[in-house]
């Protein structure tokens, strides 16, 4: 069965559903040392906080928890990949997966997977400035999730 997701908005969501929030959220900030006190303090069984904890998350942070598959053609010249990688590492970039092609009539085909959890520019910006170092010939994402 494939995992389906929905947007919904809070005033309609079971109680149960809030408060296992709200304990998520005392426990990232410190305010409750373990998930026992956190759930007396909302008032929420500990069945239904371990219930409902891995499939509730604010958009916000699912915003954050990005991978995207970039697919590149370079040139085949010494530097290039490590100016492309020194650039998504310069803006905090995680290069999780690299995949190259043996080089054909000058080009290789090039596609790198990047958390872009904690990067300090939109994911456009990044693209634009690979595009624009010498030696790549293209660059667009592929993949996103």
């Amino acid at each position: 069965m494939t995992e389906r997701y929905y947007v919904v908005r809070e005033d309609i969501l079971p109680e149960a559903i809030i408060k296992t929030i709200q304990v998520k959220d005392m426990l990232k900030r410190g305010e409750a040392a373990t998930v026992h006190e956190a759930v007396e303090r909302v008032g929420l069984s500990r069945s239904a906080f371990y219930k409902y904890k891995d499939g509730v998350f604010p958009l916000s942070e699912l915003d954050r928890e990005r991978i995207v598959t970039i697919s590149m053609e370079l040139e085949h010249r010494s530097g290039i990949l490590s100016k492309v990688l020194g650039l998504v590492a310069g803006i905090e970039g995680n290069v999780l997966t690299i995949n190259q092609s043996i080089p054909l009539q000058g080009l290789a085909n090039v596609v790198i997977s990047v958390d872009t959890s904690y990067m300090t520019e939109q994911l456009t910006e990044m693209l634009e400035r690979i595009r624009r170092l010498d030696g790549v010939r293209k660059a667009s994402v592929i993949g996103q999730g």
